[in-house]
């Protein structure tokens, strides 16, 4: 007989994620906002950026072993209550450090924190709902990260626009321990794994176990994998420095504090989209099929290029704040389809005790190319000063081969 998907513990752990996420969604906007604010340099922005992603890349694989082998319950509480710890002292030293280094420190902890949660929540899934249910229940776990990510920038944009960044700090830290809390009344059946030797040659075993299921084992899913680091380096990676570079040092669109506050609602429409993403995917799941959805990357790779040719022809503000926001709507909506669908698919042809791993290798992977693009398009931007319509169209048309790729290999599944 078929669970319902909203059971007890399922639902507790959407509730601990929505708050989770709301935290993390705004102090991930702030954060580098707060920075680029006081150094006004997208070079800087970028390259502390592209710093905060490395954490995340080495501790998603850690996270992905220890999910495999601890109570994934706890691997969430240890974490959240860890975050509220982090948040709660970069509150009390922001007046007394150096804004670069702190700021730094803080968004890479922040980020290796997240690379190690995630893994743990993916490998949930499969524990706490039955297959048939795998994509609602994705589309759901979806969803409401994109409802947190869209109040969380749109709520810190206008706090922080008006008071300043300590109080957006502190409600963040208020969040992951209430998060935590919540997750201590979930379970989430568990059955350790024997442990081969020491934790390194553990590793060892893991990395190659997951490496030759997605290299060798299931192909399709490497080779989609590659594409998508495509995708992050060229595509993701100009959205993360350019719209908030765009909005608060381009575009003449009214004062500093303004600015902040649109770039919040601008950060608010990409969360919108993937929440409208995951609530098209959850509603469209039975007909949904994985060979179709190379054409989600064709339409977010389109949008790019509509975004850099309006930039190309209008010097006003305003127009290219709407486009830019129409747009990043419409690619978070259609990214967020074939997001799910991937990791639904994956789910499914993934064995239970490789699923932790492999989806931990695939993240870390695919989170490879994040910090080089941040870094590429921090420059770029730099360079470009005056032309920055050029650096929207190169990522576009880059986007697009790439894209054409992945729904090559797709259609063959």
């Amino acid at each position: 007989m078929q669970r319902s998907l909203f059971s007890k513990d399922f639902t507790l752990m959407v509730i601990g994620q929505v708050i989770s996420l709301f935290g993390n969604a705004a102090l991930r906007f702030a954060l580098p906002l707060y920075l680029l604010n006081r150094t006004g340099s997208s070079a800087l922005y970028g390259t502390v950026t592209a710093c905060a992603f490395l954490p995340s890349i080495l501790l998603s694989p850690v996270g992905g072993m220890v999910a495999d082998r601890v109570n994934k319950r706890n691997i969430m509480v240890a974490l959240d209550f860890f975050t509220s710890a982090v948040v709660i002292a970069f509150s009390l030293l922001m007046d007394q450090l150096n804004v670069i280094v702190l700021t730094a420190a803080a968004m890479m902890l922040l980020y290796g924190i997240a690379g190690a949660y995630q893994p743990a929540v993916q490998a949930s899934i499969p524990a706490l709902v039955d297959r048939e249910q795998f994509m609602e229940a994705n589309a759901v776990i979806n969803t409401i990260s994109s409802f947190a990510a869209l109040i969380g920038p749109v709520f810190g944009g206008i706090l922080y626009g008006a008071y300043g960044l300590k109080p957006v700090v502190q409600i963040c830290a208020a969040c992951f321990f209430a998060s935590a809390v919540m997750e201590l009344f979930i379970r989430i059946p568990f059955e350790a794994q024997a442990s081969a030797g020491s934790m390194w040659s553990s590793a060892k075993k893991d990395f190659a176990q997951s490496f030759h299921f997605i290299q060798k084992d299931r192909p399709v899913i490497g080779q989609v994998l590659l594409g998508i680091c495509g995708i992050n380096l060229f595509l993701s990676a100009m959205l993360i420095i350019g719209v908030p570079y765009l909005i608060t040092e381009v575009w003449e669109l009214g004062s500093m504090q303004a600015k902040n506050q649109l770039c919040g609602f601008a950060e608010g429409a990409l969360a919108a989209g993937g929440l409208v993403g995951g609530i098209c995917t959850g509603v469209l799941a039975q007909r949904l099929r994985i060979q179709s959805s190379g054409n989600l990357i064709m339409i977010s790779t389109a949008c790019i290029v509509v975004m850099g040719a309006a930039f190309a022809v209008s010097p006003s503000g305003r127009f290219n704040y709407l486009v830019i926001t129409v747009c990043s709507f419409l690619i978070m909506a259609v990214s967020t389809m074939f997001s799910v669908q991937m990791i639904s698919f994956i789910q499914q042809e993934t064995p239970p005790h490789l699923i932790g791993k492999v989806i931990a290798v695939i993240f870390t992977i695919s989170m490879c190319a994040q910090p080089l693009g941040s870094a590429l398009y921090g420059i770029l931007f730099e360079l470009c000063s005056g032309f920055e319509f050029a650096v929207v169209l190169f990522s576009g048309f880059a986007s697009l081969a790439v894209a054409i790729g992945i729904k090559n290999v797709l259609k063959h599944c």
